[in-house]
This record gives C-alpha cells, sequence and structure tokens, in this order.
C-alpha cells in the first residue's frame, strides 16, 4: 500500500481511482471535488470484520466521519451498526436502512428532543457523558412509559499520543465519567428505574497509530466491569472500545487491527460480553481525496502559491489542525517544486500545505488532496458564501455515480426569510 491509499493510483501518466480517471471525473463533474472508492469502503469493513472472527461483536460506522447517505446504505448492507452523536445522525442511519437495535447513540450534550426521538425510534443505547445526562434519560424514558438502555462513557486517563484537539480520554477532557465518581453513584444508577446498565464505553481520542492505548483503556474497563457485577449489574452485556483507530497521511504506520484483534480476545473472551467498536476514520479516510483546480500560479518573492479553487470551507482539517495531506496531481510530470497551496477565502489560514515539495503543476491543472475521505465533507461549511462541494463515487464497475449534487446559489439563501424591515 502506498502512503495514500491502494485505490488512488496512477495508470500512466493518469491518476485513478480504482479505473476512473480523475482528470475525466473533476472535468466533467466540476471541481471542487469529493470522490469516494466504493471497493474502499466495503474492504476496510471486511477487514475488520474478518480480524474480529471468533468474538461477539458489532462495528458500528461513525456516521460524523463520512454521512453521505450512499456510503451509509455501504455500511448497513454489509451489517454495520451505527455510531451516532445527534438527532440528526440517527435520521441518516435509519434513512440508510441501519437496524436500530444497532444503533449507539454517544455526545456529550444529547437534548430532550434528541433523547426522545432516540427513545421513539428503538435504537439500542445511549453512551451516557455523565449522571447529568442519565438522569435526563431516565426522566424522559419514565415520561414515555421506557426503559432506556445505557452504556457508560467512562473517562480511563489513558493518554492517546494523538494532537491534543482529538484526544478525549485524558480527566482534563470534556468526555467520560471518572470511575471513581461512577463508583459514589453506583446505588443511585441501581435505583434509576427508567434505565438499565448494559455496557461500559471509553473513546480515548481519534487518529491513534499504536494499540497500546487502547490495550489500557480495555483494562480499565474490563476491571470495571468485574466490579459493577459483584456490585449487582449482571444487565452488563457491552464492552464498548469506542473508535480512533489512526490511518496513513503521510508515513504513519498502518494501525495493526488483526494485533489489536487477539489482545482483545485474551481479555474479554470469558466474560460472555459482546464487543462494540466504532471506525470511522479507519474506514472512510483513505478512501476519499477532494480535488480542486489551480487557478493562478502565483509567485511572491521568493514563495510560489498554486491558488485553486477549493479552500478551508471544503476540507478544513489543515487549517484548524495544521494537518498534513497528501496532494497529487491528476496528470503525473516530470519535476518538482516547493509551493503553498492555497484556496480563494479571505482568511491567511487558508491553506492544503505550506512549502510542499509536490510535481510541477500549471494553471489549470487538477489537484488531489489525498486521505480526505474523513472529516471532510462532513466538517464542510458555506463560509464566504460559498457552495459545498459535489461528491462521486467510484463503483467496484469503475464507474463515476454522482452522490451529491453541488450546491447551487439559490441553495445558499433558500432557508432564509426575508422580513419587512420597519
Amino acid at each position: 500500500m502506498n502512503s495514500y491509499s491502494d485505490y488512488f493510483t496512477y495508470s500512466g501518466r493518469d491518476l485513478v481511482c480504482d479505473g476512473a480517471s480523475l482528470r475525466e471525473a473533476a472535468a466533467r463533474f466540476g471541481t471542487p471535488l469529493y470522490v469516494y472508492t466504493e471497493r474502499g469502503f466495503r474492504e476496510r469493513l471486511l477487514e475488520i470484520e474478518k480480524a474480529l472472527e471468533g468474538i461477539d461483536h458489532l462495528v458500528c460506522y461513525s456516521i460524523k466521519s463520512n454521512s453521505n447517505i450512499n456510503l451509509l446504505k455501504i455500511m448497513t448492507g454489509l451489517g454495520s451498526g451505527m455510531d451516532v452523536v445527534s438527532g440528526g445522525e440517527i435520521y441518516r442511519a435509519l434513512a440508510a436502512g441501519a437496524s436500530p437495535g444497532k444503533i449507539v447513540f454517544a455526545g456529550v450534550g444529547k437534548t430532550d428532543e434528541e433523547i426522545a426521538y432516540a427513545l421513539d425510534s428503538g435504537i439500542l443505547m445511549f453512551n451516557c457523558e455523565s449522571m447529568l445526562e442519565i438522569d435526563e434519560i431516565n426522566r424522559i424514558a419514565l415520561r414515555k412509559n421506557m426503559v432506556a438502555g445505557i452504556a457508560i462513557r467512562i473517562n480511563p486517563d489513558v493518554d492517546a499520543n494523538t494532537h491534543h484537539y482529538i484526544t478525549t480520554g485524558k480527566k482534563e477532557n470534556k468526555f467520560g465519567v471518572a470511575i471513581d465518581h461512577l463508583r459514589e453513584n453506583f446505588k443511585k444508577l441501581g435505583d434509576t428505574r427508567g434505565v438499565t446498565l448494559l455496557g461500559i464505553h471509553a473513546h480515548i481520542g481519534s487518529q491513534i497509530t499504536s494499540i497500546e492505548p487502547f490495550v489500557a483503556a480495555l483494562d480499565r474497563q474490563v476491571a470495571l466491569i468485574e466490579e459493577l457485577r459483584r456490585a449487582g449489574f449482571d444487565s452488563i452485556r457491552y464492552i464498548n472500545m469506542g473508535g480512533g483507530f489512526g490511518i496513513r497521511y503521510r508515513d504513519e504506520e498502518f494501525f495493526p487491527v488483526a494485533r489489536l484483534a487477539e489482545e482483545i480476545k485474551k481479555r474479554i473472551a470469558s466474560l460472555g460480553l459482546t464487543l462494540i467498536i466504532e471506525p470511522g476514520r479507519y474506514l472512510s479516510g483513505n478512501n476519499g481525496a477532494l480535488l480542486v483546480k489551480v487557478l493562478f500560479k502565483k509567485k511572491s518573492g521568493a514563495k510560489t502559491f498554486l491558488i485553486t479553487d477549493g479552500a478551508m470551507n471544503d476540507l478544513i482539517r489543515p487549517s484548524l489542525y495544521n494537518a498534513y495531506q497528501h496532494i497529487l496531481n491528476c496528470v503525473r510530470r516530470d519535476g518538482s517544486e516547493v509551493v503553498d497551496v492555497v484556496g480563494p477565502v479571505c482568511e491567511s489560514g487558508d491553506f492544503f500545505a505550506k512549502d510542499r515539495e509536490i510535481t510541477v503543476s500549471a494553471q489549470g491543472d487538477y489537484l488531489a488532496v489525498m486521505s480526505a475521505g474523513a472529516y471532510g465533507m462532513s466538517m464542510a461549511s458555506r463560509y464566504n458564501s460559498r457552495r459545498l462541494p459535489a461528491e462521486v463515487l467510484i463503483g467496484s464497475d469503475g464507474k463515476a455515480k454522482l452522490i451529491r449534487e453541488r450546491d447551487t446559489f439559490e441553495d445558499l439563501v433558500a432557508k432564509e426569510r426575508l422580513e419587512k424591515l420597519v
């Protein structure tokens, strides 16, 4: 596998995705354009399923990484559940054909409306982030004469060794319940009639490239489950490790899913538990690219800028995290140059790469920003009244299918209402 994906390669001088020319896709559908590989989504999920053979498990795709309904249908068609963090994501999951009994609902700030919608939809469980949240779910469930299944997300205080914006399992993070605080509430939890404790959940961060943090968190989850069972909580059936498996953006090691699976088997095989994992980026990240067009090649002093029609509103990771995204020209040429790849948005932070050595490029070329399948379109905005990009899926037959139309100018104001001023 190369530094970005098995599915995006050069065929002669053309960059292709599963045989489809990206240059031709860009010319046909316009840019900025997200392109995804159907084969990649399928094979990544099947890779995880194979690694977890012999473990009673449920894979719940993390919708927030990429929420296009066509991609969700690919996942549900292969039996995947869904990890959701909002009422809107519940709606998307159900619209894509997900079984409600395979949906888990996470997030630190669930509203009453979202909790009621989730209960009415019959989801598997809520991943609860505080005792206050459990109180709210209990209140709403009792009002509906229902009992809500919950898992408690613990904060295991494990360092995931990732970017500080996307680490979530340290004690200073806003996520989860401290284990000592949970112990103090064992009795209250046992007396709560509108919820039943089905599992223990942990999610320690994103883009984690080694298994050691996951193993450390799993050990704490197992110890807590055993303690809870001794305290009479015999309803616990699930252990949820969350997601966060890293992908390759530049030179990271490929995440060893099979090796992690072996460590999981050692720890839970005898406990009668069903494992839940919530991969998102691992399934979507390397399976997408953002295509942009070079509008101008501008020289200013010692700097060379490739000004593209793509911007931070289309893909914010480089601006937000200073994240590295590999960049390729859709036509392979000889020679290289050091450039800044930037967009037209009125912010100095509007860039895809700075001081990056890439293939010599010219005005009118199409560039591919690689590993953009996760947290690309799902984090896109209409800043500067820019239209949201189109999305294309390359099917197993090598044909490009439009799965989201580009915004029109009318879309930008469609929900706005003109009021007569006094």
